[in-house]
């Protein structure tokens, strides 16, 4: 019997064991994996790329950070190349980063983070069962202890606890048993597989200039995004000295069909990034692996439950693989789960948390779907994406990771002070990612963003925009958080103003009505970089006026 029983040991259920033990050092834990000795390096799983709010968890939250930075590679941000059908990334429009920002992330070999977090959880006297195969599951409704049967070397075994987390994945063992998964409305498609090549965009040029943009020039450590219309590539380098390749993709706009073998996601690439398909033409004996998911995003009813249970990682929900916040959720999840067992310990009322934790878990994800659903066609726009990417980011690092960084994510004092200022920002969020939609729809494929060839949009020469990022390090306390997070909602205002009269200069009969926005001060900080929206030389006459009115 343990009083948590968790099933999965793979990256959410190992590190909610790390941080149900670091909280609870008598604890008694039992992981149940299915998967039995080692993972292989590089081909293993996908989700290698993290970004701050995640990397923030595992390196400091559970006290990872030496082994990220040893062990694995520290990421050059995220980068962005407009090449859809083209061969010379070096004269495409790329948006990227010239210098690392101040608060950065990994990115991630799974195989040697999980073995690296098998290897510590038995350091911290966790009961890992590997072998394990979940065979039955019964949740008590009563307040009774919850029972699983496992099967493991032919033995069937039950195992009782007063608490049971399902970390299963993809598995979903009790979404399925409940019937608890929903259609979210976000209908993409993925493929990927890993080389045992390290992949260098610098390698692609002999443009001098080009590769001096970066300093140092290291762009291969960033997660290279290659895009085009309905559809992004990733290239992330891993530690083991591969490099991981997917195609995520609009499931209407690019049919999996296409792309659902090596030999067909080559000739894809072929057509689509060809300058991409000639680097692995020469690795193809390289091939590590290759695998799909077809609608791989999906929502989920209930999370958390008053009856002791609660699902965590993609055993509950999922949403994209853009923007890397897979990891982002697990932390948000695990917290969650880990202050609620930690409440029923302590013989605390915690039952009313689980519904109130589940609604700002479920409030978080659906503002972060927002980001993605209806917003695919944008990947092919080098006007409208990187301004998106900008609001995309200022509202994670202004909102969601602060409040994380801080340590304020289940502090409901802390929540319920700033709700006018956290339900702002979400109803901007929501009209502003409508807006990004119509704004590339009007501006068609192929669209005015072709302008931006060979511009280099560099978010480290965004003064404001740094300083949010390096921001996330700031210890403060209640009444300076309090202030920080309004003064970011603050900005956001601003930044959504600047968005909604450039894009009706735009396009003058664009509904822009239900952004109803006080006008700036005299003073106002303008936040958009020109070259952002007018390509210098090139700017249409109404562009720059529009953000002087």
């Amino acid at each position: 019997m343990s009083n948590v029983l968790i099933l999965g040991g793979g990256l959410a259920g190992l590190t909610l064991a790390l941080q149900l033990r670091k909280n609870h050092p008598d604890l008694p834990i039992t992981v149940l994996e299915r998967r039995q000795g080692e993972a292989p390096e590089a081909a293993f799983k996908i989700g290698e790329s993290t970004v701050e709010l995640g990397g923030h968890y595992f390196a400091s939250v559970l006290d990872l950070r030496e082994h990220l930075d040893e062990q694995q590679i520290i990421k050059f941000g995220f980068r962005f190349f407009f090449s859809d059908g083209r061969n010379d990334l070096d004269r495409c429009a790329e948006l990227g980063a010239s210098q690392a920002l101040p608060t950065g992330s990994w990115q991630i070999d799974r195989g040697r983070f999980e073995n690296f977090l098998t290897q510590r959880v038995r350091e911290q006297d966790i009961n890992l069962i590997d072998g394990a195969s979940v065979k039955r599951i019964d949740l008590s409704d009563t307040g009774d202890e919850h029972c699983v049967e496992y099967e493991r070397i032919g033995e069937r075994i039950t195992h009782a606890a007063r608490w049971v987390v399902d970390a299963s994945g993809r598995a979903g063992l009790i979404r399925r048993q409940r019937g608890l998964k929903t259609d979210n409305g976000h209908h993409v498609n993925a493929v990927w597989f890993r080389i045992n090549a390290r992949l260098d965009p610098h390698d692609w040029s002999e443009d001098e200039s080009w590769k001096a943009r970066c300093m140092p020039p290291e762009r291969w450590r960033s997660t290279n995004h290659l895009v085009g219309p309905g559809y992004w590539v990733w290239l992330i380098p891993l530690s083991s000295g591969s490099h991981s390749i997917g195609i995520v993709c609009d499931a209407a706009a690019h049919p999996i069909e296409g792309m659902k073998s090596f030999d067909l996601a080559m000739n894809w690439l072929q057509q689509h990034q060809p300058r991409l398909w000639q680097a692995l033409e020469h690795h193809r004996d390289g091939l590590q692996d290759f695998a799909f998911f077809k609608h791989f995003s999906y929502g989920c009813q209930q999370l958390f439950s008053p009856q002791r249970w609660a699902l965590t990682g993609e055993a509950g929900a999922f949403l994209d693989p853009f923007y890397s916040p897979g990891s982002d959720f697990i932390a948000i999840s695990n917290t969650y789960v880990t202050t609620l067992i930690g409440k029923d310990l302590a013989g605390e009322a915690w039952k009313p948390y689980a519904g109130v934790y589940e609604q700002l878990f479920l409030s978080f994800y659906d503002s972060t779907l927002a980001m993605y659903r209806g917003q695919y066609h944008l990947f092919g726009d080098a006007e409208v994406l990187p301004l998106k990417v900008l609001w995309d980011y200022s509202y994670y690092w202004g909102v969601l990771a602060a409040l994380f960084f801080a340590g304020r994510i289940g502090d409901l004092t802390t929540l319920s002070r700033l709700k006018p200022e956290l339900v702002d920002a979400r109803a901007l969020n929501d009209e502003l990612q409508v807006l990004f939609a119509d704004w590339g729809h009007r501006n068609g494929v192929p669209n005015a963003g072709a302008r931006f060839d060979s511009e280099f949009l560099d978010q480290a020469s965004v003064g404001w925009f740094a300083e949010l990022n390096r921001g996330l390090k700031d210890e403060l306390d209640d009444a300076a958080f309090r202030q920080r997070l309004r003064g970011n909602v603050e900005r956001l205002r601003q930044l959504a103003r600047e968005l909604r009269d450039l894009a009706k200069s735009k396009h003058p009969d664009i509904d822009v009505s239900s952004m109803q926005l006080p006008e700036a001060g005299p003073g106002t900080e303008r936040l958009l970089p020109a070259q952002w929206h007018s390509a210098p030389g090139r700017a249409g006459a109404g562009d720059s006026a529009a953000l002087d009115q």
